[in-house]
């Protein structure tokens, strides 16, 4: 990983010295995590598209924050519905990278009703709207929207449960219903992510306002404990993102 930061470090002090943002392409949670270990000369800012994006695209600058971020909008959508088969997010997936597309152009694809929206970085959407017309076996039109359907962008699910703590690996086995080795095989993946950054320690605790992801499962947000049972378990209420 000492190339990305070093990539970062590159971007941050470009952006200092010539006073305007600069981006990198899509980060996925590793780099993200790295990112936010790097010590920089800019504040940066991490936009995927849309509210909880997993992959983000990084800017870097005093005003990254409300800059306009390099993203596209594609809509996949299958010629004709009715004889479609059921794509799911690898079939959009493989059929984007069949194009020799690099991931790192590529952010997040959000599926609704057999719909995809691709999030990718401004420079290849129109070379994905001419060139993809198939995912798996379904002839498929393109074209670039300006926003996401409200209908698509699903709110997240608050769920109240008990936990005998608030510890991470107790609080993440809760939401997700994970066994104790179950859990400790995600950590020890490095797959959970506090804030957009890699996690190893099962015992911190979390705070309010906290958004832990677990690759592979989605994320939530630890809000509030609400009280505790007869037992003293804690009631703790989460939105879960899936």
């Amino acid at each position: 990983m000492e190339d990305i930061q070093k990539r970062f470090i590159e971007l941050s002090d470009r952006a200092d010295e010539r006073y305007y943002t600069t981006f990198t392409e899509f980060l996925n949670m590793e780099e993200q995590s790295v990112l936010k270990s790097t010590k920089l000369s800019t504040p940066y800012h991490l936009f995927g598209g849309y509210e909880m994006a997993e992959r983000c695209i990084a800017g870097f600058g005093e005003n990254s924050e409300f800059d306009e971020f390099p993203i596209s909008i594609i809509k996949i959508e299958p010629l004709a519905q009715k004889f479609a088969d059921k794509l799911s997010h690898r079939d959009f997936l493989g059929s984007l990278m069949g194009l020799g597309i690099k991931r790192e152009l590529l952010g997040d694809i959000v599926i609704d009703e057999n719909i995809g929206f691709l999030f990718c970085v401004e420079s290849i959407a129109n070379y994905i709207v001419q060139n993809l017309d198939k995912v798996k076996h379904t002839s498929v039109k393109c074209k670039i929207v300006d926003e996401l359907p409200k209908t698509v962008i699903k709110e997240p699910e608050e769920v109240k449960i008990t936990v005998s703590s608030l510890r991470l690996d107790v609080v993440v086995a809760g939401v997700y219903n994970f066994s104790r080795n179950e859990v400790k095989e995600h950590f020890v993946a490095r797959k959970i992510f506090v804030n957009s950054k890699l996690t190893e320690n099962f015992s911190q605790v979390v705070k309010s306002g906290d958004v832990i992801s677990v690759r592979g499962f989605g994320r939530f947000v630890y809000c509030d404990t609400l009280g505790t049972t007869k037992k003293n378990r804690l009631i703790i209420s989460v939105k879960v993102y899936r």
